[in-house]
């Protein structure tokens, strides 16, 4: 079956989608961050754990869908370089109950997800942490640059960012939602610095280096960032009126971002429930 039959779909109005290409569907979601009412805790904020909310909300997805497999794009748990208690106990539940619904669990770690695998039941599959390659859509976190063999996928989907969009109406109440971004990606500039990291020294055209060393062709030209599958969390506000512009790339979380090789001016924002807000520079009059 050819490559191109594969399809990309966001299931409304949830923080997830699905890959399918025949008869079967991948379903995709990313950052849970399991335990992070901890850190809340720690600062005098006691908030009862979410995780059973979480649970009850994947487990109606994955009946209501039917996919054939799952995929975790980083960020299970929420300590970063180490296993809280509460970790311990909700964590192996959590994928227990999960893994009597799909047979097929994958997972791409995240920044928050040292020592993740103690955690696991052993049939979870641990992915590179650099990315996979389903057909031709790249997945990786975003806390690190993908793999170079990534580029030759015409689309890469990171987490990591938590994107939302915040609106503030005349009197000054703030409202926040959580979005889904869609932009189109610089394949040449992202294959340069994706290159660098990867020890190449690129002294001629990138696509040419790219072939010669990984026996890749260029084609990534979509970038999606999905919103956090928890949704008690908060986010990087995408549509703050300075972030994206000249120098301010920085101020993105993950070097892909920050590197300026995806067209975030002219992004295409997203509701969960599929509603179309517009592009980002449009909604930076609003944030």
């Amino acid at each position: 079956m050819a490559r191109t039959n594969s399809r990309i779909v966001p299931i409304s109005p949830h923080a997830a989608l699905l890959l399918e290409m025949g008869l079967e569907r991948i379903l995709v979601i990313a950052d849970i961050h399991i335990g992070w009412e901890v850190a809340l805790a720690e600062e005098g904020v006691h908030v009862p754990s979410q995780t059973p909310k979480i649970l009850e909300s994947l487990i109606r997805l994955i009946r209501s869908q039917k996919p054939s497999s799952l995929i975790i794009v980083g960020d299970v748990k929420h300590t970063i370089a180490k296993i809280e208690m509460e970790e311990w106990r909700d964590i192996p539940e959590f994928f227990e109950q999960i893994g009597k619904l799909v047979p097929h669990i994958r997972i791409i770690p995240g920044n928050h997800d040292g020592s993740l695998e103690p955690l696991l039941p052993e049939n979870i599959e641990i992915l590179p942490q650099r990315g996979t390659i389903i057909w031709d859509v790249g997945l990786f976190h975003g806390h690190t640059w993908p793999a170079p063999e990534m580029l030759k996928c015409s689309t890469l989907i990171i987490g990591h960012v938590h994107p939302i969009v915040t609106f503030r109406d005349p009197v000054g109440f703030r409202v926040t939602r959580q979005v889904w971004v869609k932009a189109k990606c610089n394949s040449v500039k992202l294959a340069r610095f994706a290159l660098r990291h990867a020890g190449v020294n690129v002294k001629r055209d990138p696509a040419r280096s790219l072939k010669d060393h990984f026996n890749v062709d260029l084609k990534a030209s979509q970038f999606f960032i999905m919103p956090s599958f928890n949704d008690f969390l908060g986010g990087q506000t995408i549509n703050r009126s300075s972030i994206g512009r000249g120098s301010r790339f920085r101020e993105f979380i993950g070097p892909v971002l920050r590197s300026g090789s995806i067209d975030i001016d002219n992004a295409e924002v997203y509701l969960l429930d599929g509603t179309f807000l517009g592009t980002i520079s449009q909604l930076r009059t609003l944030g």
